[in-house]
């Protein structure tokens, strides 16, 4: 029996919708409009398109867009002044600095100079210490993303055995303990862990997120177990000509699980949701008012 897909197109569409629904009730009754502030240093084709994409999809919801594109020779002294005055600009709920940063600058010290409330990657050190601590926190966005899904899929995932392919301080590390959080038993597994096909061949939900085209096969995956594919691997196709792939082996993986995400179209349109919706939950604790409903972890 083949798989169920998990529509990310569809599930992020939902996420905007409750977004844009929480954002017109707090102009109205509190006379509030959340703001993002999305910081582009340098001239990264890729980053670029990204940052377009937030920035519209920012506005389709009701927020503010504030957009700072910097000349790639932008020193580190005036970044960090900017990230300061975004710090303490009432209208900036959320502040990103869009990555990666020319060879120049500290990443991880223009990271940590973002105010932790308005950190809506939740890569700010403090917001990484708190969500392994259990404490609320500003989530990372994709790993946020693949909880909301998960949970939208099986309801409570208390019990459940979770391995997590993929140890990075983005995706491999705040996942894991996001599923701890929701009562899942975790083994994060990586490249070099001893056998890992059996390792992954225990787990009821499967978090791939190890950077290798098609790693995971089917013959990896227990059978009915969900799998979340968090790899976007641009591989060649032939005749010049190349296709987006996952870090799992869709066709085979999908004969035996029995939910899977798919490349493209699964992980990856949550992420932007789930920016938004960090953005509204860090204008919602700015202003001491409840957060959203089902947009947090």
């Amino acid at each position: 029996m083949a798989a169920k897909v998990i529509d990310g197109k569809a599930f992020a569409a939902t996420v905007r919708e409750k977004v844009a629904s929480h954002v017109t009730r707090l102009k109205e009754e509190n006379g509030i409009t959340p703001g993002l502030a999305v910081v582009l240093v340098g001239e990264d084709p890729a980053s670029q398109v990204y940052v377009r994409s937030k920035g519209k999809q920012t506005v389709e919801v009701g927020m503010n867009s504030y957009e700072h594109k910097l000349d790639a020779s932008t020193s580190e002294a005036d970044l960090l002044a900017l990230i300061d005055k975004l710090n303490n600009d009432p209208a900036v709920h959320g502040i990103l600095v869009q990555l990666p940063l020319p060879s120049h600058l500290n990443s991880d010290l223009v990271i940590n100079s973002i105010d932790p409330a308005k950190d809506v990657d939740g890569f700010h050190i403090s917001n990484v210490g708190l969500l392994g601590t259990g404490q609320k926190a500003m989530v990372p966005c994709t790993p946020l993303g693949c909880l909301m899904m998960l949970r939208d899929y099986h309801g409570s995932l208390s019990g459940m055995n979770a391995v997590v392919i993929g140890r990075s301080n983005i995706v491999g590390k705040p996942m894991a303990n996001l599923l701890l959080g929701d009562s899942c038993t975790v083994t994060i597994a990586h490249s070099r862990t001893k056998d890992l096909a059996a390792v992954v061949r225990q787990a009821d939900i499967v978090v791939a997120a190890v950077g290798r085209p098609e790693m995971v096969h089917g013959d990896w995956i227990k059978e009915g177990a969900t799998v979340i594919d968090v790899g976007i691997n641009r591989v060649d196709a032939g005749e010049g000509k190349t296709r987006l792939v996952g870090d799992v082996h869709y066709e085979s993986a999908s004969a035996v699980a029995g939910a899977i995400t798919p490349v493209p179209g699964g992980v990856g349109p949550m992420t932007i949701a789930c920016l938004l919706a960090n953005t509204l939950t860090a204008c919602c604790r700015a202003n001491g008012l409840a957060e959203p409903e089902g947009l947090t972890a």
